[in-house]
């Protein structure tokens, strides 16, 4: 199983360079920036890396096709692509921060944090396993170089004639982030990739059975299929520090923002617990906001349970555990796994090139 690290969305192009030169040392597969709408833009700062590097493969993870056109995100993807001498790759998403920052919004439910606008709901594109299938069919007709007469989907369209000739570096890699059953059997059928999110070890059965009926589906067999899956890593030399940023991070945790309760209460006790997560729902959030890590209303124990279930986070006392949990992943047939670094993601680079790589390749 191959380790791939995903880096902080405020991380400067010129950090993402140094922190892919010390990565490709060390031996990881591929670096992946983040996308967040005031950040800096997570194709353009992957072009330091691109020219710093010559083995790892660069790429973001995610972007949706209702933030950037596919026709547009095959261009960017195609120049970095020729910028790293192929070693560029995507996720492509069907939602993600960007669209509840812009205008996939509505019904304002009154709750306001310090200096923001009122929070809304977000509402999500409609038939989002079609329009990301659509965006991959697209991707991988441009990385073709040949040419289309266009593309006439059911959400997008492209009208005119278009050839990419001159992409003439090995083709990226394209993933299809993936986590709910439909949207990873079509990513299975389309994408050379799939990534899931926060996936624990016990969920991963069922996303590899419907991966393996995606892949029975696709018109050609597919050659070394990707199976990533994202999870956070909080393992320091201080466990204070550690516990902090895990505290902060936790409403990120895909059980935890998506309210999954069939998920959820395999780590939890009963009702009353299950009743605590929603109720207290918005103070996971406003943790990560305020960045305080103070998780208000729920008990101490409870908050650290969900921290162990969907992370990896501690000092050197954990890592033994956090390796044997990463053993059993990779026999769940993960082919890589992208350790999300938060604070201080250099000193977590040597942490994991020192003890995780060796024990997993």
């Amino acid at each position: 199983m191959d380790i791939d690290i995903i880096l902080e969305p405020d991380v400067t192009p010129a950090q993402i360079a140094e922190l892919a030169v010390a990565a490709e040392k060390l031996g990881i597969r591929a670096l992946w920036s983040s996308n967040y709408h005031q950040q800096w833009d997570c194709l353009l700062s992957l072009a330091p890396a691109a020219t710093a590097t010559s083995k790892i493969i660069l790429g973001p993870l995610a972007l949706s096709p209702w933030e950037m056109h596919p026709l547009k995100m095959a261009n960017a993807l195609l120049t970095l692509n020729e910028m790293s001498n192929g070693r560029a790759m995507l996720a492509v998403s069907g939602g993600g921060g960007v669209l509840g920052a812009i205008s996939w919004r509505t019904e304002t439910n009154g709750r306001v944090w310090p200096g923001q606008h009122p929070v809304k709901k977000t509402r999500y594109p409609d038939r989002r396993v079609r329009g990301v299938r659509e965006c991959l069919e697209i991707l991988i007709q441009a990385r073709t170089g040949e040419f289309a007469s266009g593309y006439d989907g059911g959400t997008f369209v492209i009208n005119r004639p278009f050839v990419m000739n001159w992409a003439k570096s090995t083709g990226p890699l394209i993933y299809s982030c993936s986590s709910g059953p439909q949207m990873i059997r079509m990513g299975a059928r389309v994408a050379d990739g799939i990534q899931v999110s926060d996936f624990t070890v016990d969920m991963l059965a069922e996303a590899r059975e419907n991966m393996e009926a995606g892949l029975a589906k696709r018109d050609t067999p597919a050659q070394d299929f990707r199976f990533g899956n994202f999870w956070a890593w909080h393992i320091k030399e201080d466990r204070e520090v550690a516990m902090y940023e895990a505290r902060r991070e936790l409403i990120w945790r895909g059980a935890i923002i998506g309210k999954e309760e069939d998920i959820l209460r395999k780590f939890i006790h009963g009702d009353d617990e299950l009743d605590i997560i929603m109720d207290n729902w918005d103070n996971f959030r406003k943790a990560s906001w305020t960045r305080s890590g103070n998780i208000e209303g729920v008990p101490e124990d409870l908050v650290n349970r969900l921290i162990a279930a969907f992370s990896s986070a501690g000092d050197m006392n954990d890592l033994d555990a956090e390796l044997e949990r990463f053993q059993r992943m990779k026999a769940a047939g993960l082919t890589e796994l992208s350790l999300r670094l938060h604070d201080d993601p250099m000193d977590a680079l040597k942490l994991i090139g020192k003890h995780v790589l060796p024990a997993l390749l």
